[in-house]
């Protein structure tokens, strides 16, 4: 193969990347696009962690192929990413997020509950280097960041109580495309942090109001 990696040398610093293991928490919506992108920008070695199986449903709202019914989702989901570059060194965890896991030093959070995000947070934050985590709601996305100090403090205070989480209809939360840009933002998040650019704490995007906003908090 050619180098596939020179149209972003100057965006994606490839020492930086080579020396990275990212590990993809949940890929159904948001994690299976953040896998995929981060296979395309050359990550390594990916580790993805999901306990869930591939529905109707998911072809939809998260990409997966009618092939992929009944597959595990990080089965499903390392098959592809070993069709986009069969070097990437891809481990499969069929399993829920548990404390005697170890991750990578950049972890996606991807998963679909508060109380999930809380736990793996708590498992996590003191060893990992990057962190990420992305939230969906119909047309409106939030990625939350920490990296080299920053959004340390910030990322606990978004972690409410379950029950005071927006209500949504079931038929209204998950679109493909909003998933698709949610994961960009949050590997545009872990490119800075290779590049030593400053990453953004907290960032939120309405799709239907056409509005990008950021938080300035940087502890």
């Amino acid at each position: 193969m050619t180098d596939r990696f020179t149209r972003q040398h100057d965006l994606v610093p490839p020492e930086p990347l080579q020396a990275v293991t990212a590990t993809v928490i949940g890929v159904g919506a948001i994690g299976r696009q953040v896998a995929l992108q981060l296979a395309a920008l050359g990550v390594p070695h990916l580790q993805l962690i999901d306990f869930d199986t591939v529905e109707a449903t998911n072809i939809t709202t998260q990409g997966y192929y009618h092939t992929d019914l009944g597959s595990t989702k990080v089965s499903a989901t390392a098959r592809v990413i070993q069709q986009i570059d069969p070097s990437i060194a891809v481990t499969v965890l069929p399993d829920r997020f548990r404390p005697r896991h170890q991750a990578g030093d950049a972890v996606f959070c991807c998963v679909d509950s508060i109380a999930t995000r809380a736990a793996i947070w708590r498992s996590l934050h003191q060893l990992c280097l990057f962190w990420t985590d992305g939230r969906m709601l119909g047309e409106v996305l939030r990625i939350l960041t920490m990296a080299e100090g920053i959004g340390q403090n910030h990322y606990p205070t978004t972690l409410f109580q379950p029950e005071e989480a927006q209500p949504g209809r079931c038929t209204a939360r998950s679109t493909i495309y909003t998933a698709s840009l949610a994961a960009g933002l949050m590997v545009h998040q872990f490119t800075r942090w290779l590049r030593k650019v400053p990453v953004e704490p907290d960032l939120t995007l309405n799709l239907l109001a056409g509005e990008l906003s950021s938080s300035l908090q940087t502890a």
